[in-house]
């Protein structure tokens, strides 16, 4: 099937989170037979900060960030079998979802893709005209990037038609242990962009640590955190590309994953890089959020915290040889359960479900 897809950047993971998501799920959908053309606007400085040149298993399209080149790339939405809006584009996100619904053909099946469903659930409580609450009569399908049973009830509440989380997960091709590398060489590591629903959460489950082991060396990665007032024994590397991130993770001796304030609340939303840390045999230590045990075992795939205090004593009692250990399991576990080569044949699987609707509808 052709496939239209309107998301922030394939590209580019520079302030984007969602990069490798949208690469490991469309490039297995991609490998099934699909079609994928993504549209992308020339926005946020991503297009100077790429990752990847454009790949050859999708048609990237990149638009100026003006009206005119949206409405352009919105009349090719007719031509394809399935059209998705997601998320968090950053520019003309009311004007894509509303153009996506009108130019779908007939027949077409129409998808919202949250990336972000917390948030954007959030927006909808407080605004009865918000346009994903507007355009769900006329969407067959929600996908959201995590949730489970929270978020699923949430959309169904609203109006939603379906709701299906397909979660994060590890794409081996990219993701894999490599040889240490000196320049991420630390005691724990953090990776994440500074917004303002995270920094609260990494002050308290990186920073305190941190102030709480001066001994121990601390290395964060990530845009926005050079302004930030640090211990002496925490050093900041900046934006790490995505061709990076193997020696990011393999290195230290742990690496801590920090969801932002909405995910942690509902729950259920490991983040891209829970599954990257796993995928390169990294020991990760989480903090808390309900769902853990869905993805990786606590204690044994995976170390979890409740606070500062926690990470602190994680840290002040790992070994080498445990660290090792936590990071073996969690790799073979991601590799047997969390791959995108499975979340691709969950996605297919929907797409070949509604096409059959359709044929017995007609």
């Amino acid at each position: 099937m052709k496939i239209a897809f309107y998301g922030s950047s394939l590209l580019s993971s520079y302030w984007n989170g969602a990069a490798t998501y949208y690469r490991g799920i469309l490039r297995d959908l991609a490998a099934r037979g699909h079609a994928i053309t993504f549209y992308e606007p020339d926005a946020f400085d991503r297009q100077q900060h790429r990752d990847i040149d454009p790949p050859e298993w999708a048609r990237s399209v990149v638009y100026p960030a003006t009206e005119a080149a949206m409405r352009g790339v919105l009349a090719e939405a007719g031509g394809a079998d399935i059209v998705v809006k997601a998320n968090g584009v950053g520019v003309f996100d009311r004007e894509l979802l509303e153009g996506v619904i009108a130019q779908a053909r007939p027949g077409a099946l129409r998808i919202f893709w949250d990336v972000d469903a917390a948030a954007t659930l959030d927006e909808m409580r407080g605004d009865a005209d918000h346009p994903v609450r507007a355009a769900l009569p006329d969407l067959d399908m929600v996908l959201t990037y995590g949730g489970g049973p929270p978020v699923i009830d949430a959309y169904r509440g609203f109006g939603a038609a379906e709701c299906v989380p397909v979660y994060n997960a590890l794409d081996p091709t990219t993701h894999f242990p490599v040889a240490p590398d000196p320049r991420f060489a630390c005691d724990l590591a953090f990776l994440g962009n500074r917004l303002p629903d995270r920094e609260a959460r990494v002050e308290e489950f990186f920073l305190k640590p941190a102030a709480a082991l001066p001994e121990r060396q601390f290395l964060i990665g990530g845009n926005g955190w050079e302004t930030k007032e640090m211990p002496a024994n925490v050093r900041h590397r900046g934006h790490v590309y995505t061709a990076e991130h193997n020696a990011f993770n393999c290195t230290p001796k742990a690496v801590l994953n920090v969801a932002r304030d909405s995910m942690a609340h509902v729950g259920f939303s490991p983040a891209t890089r829970v599954f990257e840390a796993a995928g390169a045999a990294a020991c990760l230590i989480t903090d808390a959020w309900e769902g853990i045990e869905q993805f990786l075992k606590p204690d044994y795939e995976v170390l979890v915290a409740r606070d500062g205090q926690d990470v602190a004593d994680h840290l002040a009692a790992l070994t080498p040889d445990r660290a090792q250990a936590i990071g073996r399991a969690a790799l073979a576990r991601v590799l047997a359960d969390h791959t995108y080569t499975l979340r691709g044949a969950q996605v297919d699987a929907l797409f070949k479900a509604h096409a059959d609707r359709q044929r017995v509808a007609a």
